[in-house]
């Protein structure tokens, strides 16, 4: 990739590329407009703390999730 190219999928929810994006979006699809994203990226030695409790927030998501459906 070239200087200045950022690269993520999006197919994926545990990328967390959609929390990224702008609440802009294309007025056709209402898809957001990830290619005029502004990122920063720097070296990380590890997830960072908003990365640890989006994904505690996510497992707590699932697993009531999964209690109502057990319930029903």
């Amino acid at each position: 990739m070239q200087p200045g190219v950022v690269y993520t999928t999006f197919h994926f929810p545990d990328s967390g590329v959609n929390v990224v994006t702008t609440g802009n979006s294309d007025w056709a699809t209402n898809c957001p407009e990830y290619k005029v994203t502004a990122v920063e990226v720097k070296k990380a030695s590890g997830p960072s703390e908003w990365q640890k409790d989006f994904r505690r927030f996510t497992v707590l998501q699932d697993e009531l999730l999964e209690k109502r459906e057990t319930a029903t």
